[in-house]
C-alpha cells in the first residue's frame, strides 16, 4: 500500500483505471453522514447521493448498493455491482476528478441501484458518465461560489 501511494504520487498519470482500496467508501459514520446530508441525484436505474468534504487521501470515495428487496438473487447483485463499479472505474478519471482536483475538495458517493429489473451494462455505463457529469459540475459550481461545506448539502 505505501509503494502503491507513492508511485502515485511520483507517477500521476500512470494512475490509470485501477481502483484502490482508500476509494472505497467504509466508515460507518461517514456512510450515515453521507445518506443525512448529502444530495442526490437520479438517472434511471441509479441514483446517487454525494457529499463534498475538505480534500483528502483520496479525490473520491464511493459504494455501491444494490437493495435484496429490488434483485432478490445474489448472482443478480453481484453482476448490477461489478457493472456500475466497471463504469464507474472507466469514467470517473476524465468526467470527475479533473472537477474535484481544480476545487481542491473531495466527495464521498454512494451509488443505489433503483430499478426492478436487470439493466445491461451500457444502459449503466451511459447513465454513469450522466451521474458524474452532474457531480463534477456541482463540484466546479461550489469552486466558483467558494461558499463553506455545510451550505451546499442544503441545495
Amino acid at each position: 500500500m505505501r509503494f502503491a501511494r507513492l508511485f502515485v504520487i511520483l507517477y500521476p498519470q500512470m494512475q490509470g483505471f485501477r481502483l484502490y482500496k482508500s476509494e472505497k467508501l467504509r466508515s460507518r459514520t461517514a456512510v450515515d453522514s453521507l445518506f443525512d446530508k448529502g444530495v442526490g441525484s437520479v438517472a434511471y436505474p441509479l441514483r446517487v447521493v454525494y457529499r463534498m468534504r475538505q480534500q483528502a487521501e483520496a479525490p473520491a470515495q464511493f459504494l455501491i448498493t444494490i437493495p435484496k428487496k429490488r434483485m432478490r438473487h445474489a448472482v443478480d447483485r453481484v453482476l448490477l455491482r461489478r457493472r456500475v463499479r466497471e463504469a464507474y472505474r472507466l469514467h470517473r478519471g476524465q468526467l470527475l476528478y479533473p472537477a474535484l482536483n481544480a476545487s481542491q475538495l473531495s466527495m464521498d458517493i454512494a451509488f443505489v441501484y433503483v430499478a426492478n429489473d436487470k439493466a445491461s451494462y451500457q444502459v449503466i455505463e451511459e447513465k454513469m458518465k450522466l451521474l458524474l457529469t452532474r457531480m463534477a459540475r456541482a463540484a466546479a459550481l461550489h469552486a466558483g461560489n467558494k461558499q463553506p461545506l455545510s451550505s451546499t448539502q442544503h441545495s
